[in-house]
């Protein structure tokens, strides 16, 4: 997947068929081939359509996921993100799961926040607004041009996230694939099975 595919797959607290489809190629512990693409869980994604909108990417050769335990590398992918290198993960109810550059206090102001900001998304999206649902910026130029802190919601398997990024984001990067792959992963470990 590309950025622009993990915003999109996992931009909603209630994903369709096509976003779930998608979703299911950072389930497993290497990317999913060309070939494995018609199976079951992608039957909802269209790979022509994926490809054209730029939210997977053909790649060469296989491509393995994050093989480390999520608490070890939270922090060395949520740094580039930022153009400060400064960001807070955060979950929906408030917890500050990990921070780069952001001083405690801080970072439990921000995970805070965004708790905030998910209970409003939750109350407009129950009026028909889905436009909270997306993302928050804030600014202290009134010229509007560059963000103090930005907020991006990430949901996976139904738990919320919220990535709070200072400065510049840079969401067009490899370390937020790196970073909600890394989420479906470490869900995978501890899931039962049947």
């Amino acid at each position: 997947m590309t950025p622009q595919g993990v915003l999109y797959a996992f931009g909603s607290p209630e994903p369709d068929a096509q976003q779930k489809a998608l979703q299911a190629l950072l389930r497993n512990e290497q990317a999913v081939s060309k070939s494995e693409w018609g199976r079951s869980n992608l039957e909802n994604a269209n790979l022509q359509q994926a490809q054209e909108r730029q939210w997977v990417q053909l790649m060469s050769s296989a491509v393995s996921g994050p093989d480390t335990r999520l608490s070890d590398f939270i922090r060395h992918v949520i740094a580039p993100l930022s153009g400060q290198r400064q960001a807070v993960l955060a979950s929906d109810s408030g917890f500050c799961l990990d921070r780069v550059g952001v001083e405690q206090d801080e970072a439990e102001a921000v995970s805070a926040a965004a708790a905030d900001f998910s209970e409003y998304a939750k109350r407009q999206s129950r009026r028909g607004w889905q436009g909270a649902n997306r993302y928050v910026s804030f600014y202290d130029d009134p010229h509007l041009l560059l963000p103090s802190w930005s907020f991006v919601p990430i949901w996976v398997d139904g738990a919320g996230y919220w990535l709070a990024i200072a400065g510049e984001p840079l969401l067009n990067s490899l370390a937020l694939v790196e970073l909600v792959w890394g989420i479906c992963l470490a869900g995978n470990r501890f899931a039962a099975d049947f």
